[in-house]
């Protein structure tokens, strides 16, 4: 049996769910040419470029929110949070505006 890292089953198995699905793209902070900081993207850059691997600023709700309104509309988006304690400061987003999407517009 094969053994991987859990950052490196992660990274196989995004490669192999983008490679089937033109729909999924990732955001976060230095996922792009750099790899991720913990190597989470090293080599997608390249294979599928800056229109799905989106570098974003220092805004974890901008694009927590970003992503809340592609699933919206049919995308397949995967948010990668650098640490934990960013993902609670985007988990405002997720509580207050993408659990009452449906009934705050049409």
């Amino acid at each position: 049996m094969r053994e991987l890292t859990y950052t490196d089953a992660a990274r196989e198995g995004l490669a192999e769910e983008m490679a089937r699905d033109p729909m999924i793209f990732v955001v976060g902070e230095g996922i792009g040419s750099r790899g991720g900081n913990f190597n989470t993207t090293v080599g997608l850059h390249a294979i599928y470029g800056d229109m799905r691997l989106r570098d974003t600023p220092i805004s974890e709700r901008g694009f927590t929110g970003l992503c809340t309104g592609a699933a919206v509309l049919g995308a397949r988006p995967v948010v990668d949070f650098m640490f934990l304690d960013f993902e609670l400061d985007a988990l405002g987003e997720i509580i207050n505006q993408t659990s009452r999407l449906r009934w705050m517009s049409n």
